[in-house]
């Protein structure tokens, strides 16, 4: 890009004309140690670290710190590897003073003068940058990218570090916002778990409350395939369930009834197990067929009251299906559970299979190891606890009021995203300048 396009008191460099680009090294896991010292791991930059870091997620023994990159105050990491193109070269900027190390397969670059980390580490992984990261990365499975290509990637930039300073001081009020948001939505996460077990475990009384513990009021209870439930509980296979009450379970079509190029992106939507998440289903990857095609596949199109379940692949994943998905196609990976008369709300049903007492039944029965799957008889043999249709409701009005709460952190935490990136859009290119004291100064 040229100058003439740069915002007035901006440059644009190559990396390594501003600073130095260098392969950092280091062990393997056996260096691991709980209390060690800190250190970045190539693989961190994925699953942990943003544009600068805040915490550590690894550390190696004191003794075997020789064998790594020391890290100084200011240092950007780069992964050298990634599984994508898209991902290769994630970076987060290290800005404390405290000894740290980076690990084999990361690329440092060291900042020279003029430049403030903080601002390196939010400009190394924007949307420019990440384009030409994913043109340098090489290989099939496993993408590299070295430290020669890393330091030709341009880099825009204020001329005063007073600016870049601005710059990111705003970036990282959103990230700070974002982590709050996070950390908010780990720990009703945490709360909603611990509500589940108690639920289904103690369930609620007609007063809304949940019954006495087992060890406050044994009477209360009483002993099941499951284990101890409530009294008034009772617990059923599934296939005997659906036997008295007249539902039944219908695998989703298979590739010899549903060919893969009849999927468009228009028509009657088709579940797959990947579309299943948290209870619900997402649509944003959903494939679709036409209706008339739809209409030959009846035993398989839902209605409300049904439970969409995965049969392979993450088995945990299950969804009731409500007016808003009524006609939608079961597709192949997936069971319809239609549940007939049955004593069991499907919502509940659908938080039921979920819960760990009924997925420990189906560990080590599911057949295959890369892509586990279930069949028809391992399904109806699992157990399942059941209520009055009165508590069942009010266990799930519960549960729904508690995932309500999560959903809207989500949806904040999401909101705070987009800002976050429009905002590095805007201003990492200088698109939107941010005020500075100096400037202004200067101006008058």
């Amino acid at each position: 890009m040229s100058d003439r396009r740069l915002p007035q008191g901006w440059r644009e460099a190559e990396l390594g004309s501003v600073g130095a680009c260098f392969r950092g090294r280091g062990g393997t896991r056996a260096d691991e140690q709980a209390d060690g010292l800190p250190c970045i791991r190539y693989g961190d930059l994925y699953t942990h670290h943003d544009c600068i870091v805040r915490s550590f997620c690894s550390a190696i023994s004191p003794t075997r710190a020789f064998a790594y990159t020391a890290l100084q105050s200011g240092d950007i990491v780069f992964a050298g590897s990634g599984e994508t193109p898209e991902e290769i070269g994630r970076a987060t900027a290290y800005c404390d003073s405290s000894k740290a190390y980076a690990g084999g397969d990361t690329i440092i670059f060291r900042p020279g003068p003029g430049l403030v980390s903080r601002f390196v580490g939010y400009a190394v992984n924007s949307v420019a940058a990440n384009r030409y990261k994913s043109k340098m990365g090489q290989g099939s499975s496993v993408f590299h990218i070295s430290s020669e290509h890393l330091s030709r990637l341009p880099l825009r930039f204020p001329s005063l570090p007073e600016e870049q300073h601005c710059v990111a001081d705003v970036l990282q009020t959103v990230d700070e916002a974002i982590e709050q948001t996070e950390a908010l939505i780990a720990k009703t996460q945490q709360i909603k778990a611990g509500l589940m077990h108690d639920l289904f475990t103690r369930g609620v009384t007609p007063n809304g409350q949940l019954r006495p513990a087992r060890e406050e009021a044994p009477k209360l209870y009483k002993e099941s395939p499951l284990g101890w439930i409530p009294k008034e509980w009772e617990v059923l296979e599934l296939g005997e369930m659906l036997k008295r009450f007249g539902g039944y379970l219908q695998t989703g079509p298979f590739g010899s009834q549903l060919h893969a190029h009849e999927y468009q992106s228009e028509g009657v939507p088709v579940v797959m197990p990947q579309d299943i998440d948290g209870g619900s289903i997402e649509t944003h990857q959903i494939a679709r067929i036409t209706e008339t095609r739809a209409s030959e596949l009846p035993r398989h199109r839902m209605r409300p009251g049904d439970i969409v379940i995965a049969r392979r692949g993450d088995l945990s994943r299950a969804a009731a299906i409500t007016g808003a998905e009524d006609g939608w196609v079961c597709g192949t990976g997936c069971f319809l559970l239609r549940l007939g008369q049955s004593k069991l709300l499907p919502e509940f049903a659908s938080y039921i299979y979920r819960q760990p007492f009924v997925q420990r039944q189906i560990e080590g029965r599911a057949v295959g190891t890369t892509m586990p799957s279930l069949n028809n008889s391992v399904m109806s043999e699992l157990w399942f606890p059941f209520c009055q249709k009165e508590e069942q409701r009010r266990v799930v009005d519960r549960l729904e009021a508690a995932g309500s709460q999560q959903r809207s952190l989500v949806g904040e935490s999401s909101v705070l995203q987009q800002i976050k990136t429009g905002l590095m859009h805007d201003l990492l290119t200088g698109r939107v300048r941010v005020p500075v004291p100096e400037l202004r100064e200067v101006a008058i």
